[in-house]
């Protein structure tokens, strides 16, 4: 029996004609892993996604080595990239000030602050409370924002926390609004355990657009721990979020929160995409060689259900 490369189009009434995918992979997807990935295996990883039509890709964080180590090399791998790690389509996250300073002193046009709507989680991935984390946050933003930098908002644990358990939804709008006031470009609603579900994302969208944060400066962002990481991301779309975040081949997870699995895969996005004649600029048969390629230099398979079917593996 042959396995089609490419699903049947057959569009939906109320879909946009094209969504932006935010490839987190090189970022999220890695800072996760057991072991250190060769910085010359990072710099090859993104100029494959690039080549392979993904225009937003965000590459790094700059945060100290003794947080994540395995992305203790941002400044190396900016220096492999070259011209190909700048712009405001290359997005790197920064926790501070400090971090601001490294990631402009190579050139960096783009940022991310990564917040949380729980306290438990602050305090797990930032050692503050929420009203410290956005306090420290608010002279990175104005800075970027001063020096011409595109910045975006995460917002983690959105729909659950792994010590607090469901999260109100009036306390998500809440740190995103907080998050917002200060300027940021984007926000990334981030259900960082993967427990969200149809329904909620639904709810969570309504009131988001109703403390003014419409889903034109919405993107959101899905783990896969319960399998719901495609609806929940469909029913966005579906409801007008345009920019969409996901890891070619399905890597990540975060190193704060054991119960945080893998992204939704990229391929996964795009074989539905492609089914819905949804534009989205990428190649899926090089993201399929390029996951099968990461794969390799991780030493186990991808998680992407479609990588999987289409490569064999």
């Amino acid at each position: 029996m042959s396995t089609p490369s490419l699903p049947m189009t057959e569009p939906l009434p109320g879909m946009p004609d094209r969504v932006t995918i935010y490839e987190v992979g090189p970022r999220d997807g890695l800072q996760n892993e057991k072991t250190v990935v060769p910085v010359e295996v990072k710099a090859e990883f993104v100029r494959r996604l690039l080549a392979a039509g993904l225009q937003t890709v965000e590459l790094t964080s700059f945060v100290p080595q003794r947080w994540v180590p395995q992305l203790g090399d941002a400044e190396e791998l900016l220096d492999l990239l070259g011209a190909a790690g700048t712009g405001q389509q290359r997005p790197v996250l920064v926790p501070n000030e400090r971090g601001l300073d490294r990631a402009l002193e190579k050139g960096v046009r783009a940022v991310a602050v990564f917040g949380s709507a729980t306290e438990s989680f602050a305090r797990a991935n930032l050692n503050r409370s929420v009203a410290e984390s956005v306090q420290m946050f608010a002279p990175v933003v104005q800075r970027a924002l001063d020096g011409g930098a595109w910045v975006r908002a995460y917002v983690s644990m959105c729909f659950g926390d792994p010590w607090e358990g469901p999260v109100p939804v009036a306390q998500v709008v809440d740190v995103c609004s907080r998050l917002m006031d200060l300027g940021c470009d984007q926000l990334s609603v981030g259900d960082t355990i993967g427990v969200g579900t149809p329904g909620h994302v639904h709810r969570l969208l309504d009131a988001l657009d109703g403390a003014g944060i419409g889903p034109d400066q919405t993107a959101v962002h899905f783990h896969d721990t319960y399998g719901q990481a495609l609806a929940n991301t469909m029913t966005a779309v579906g409801r007008g979020v345009r920019v969409v975040d996901a890891s070619t081949g399905g890597l990540g997870g975060c190193p704060y929160a054991r119960s945080a699995t893998g992204n939704l895969a990229t391929e996964d996005l795009v074989w539905a995409l492609d089914g819905l004649g949804i534009e989205h600029g990428a190649d899926l048969a090089a993201l399929v060689e390029t996951s099968v390629w990461m794969a390799e230099q991780l030493g186990r398979p991808a998680p992407s259900r479609v990588v999987r079917a289409l490569s064999g593996s």
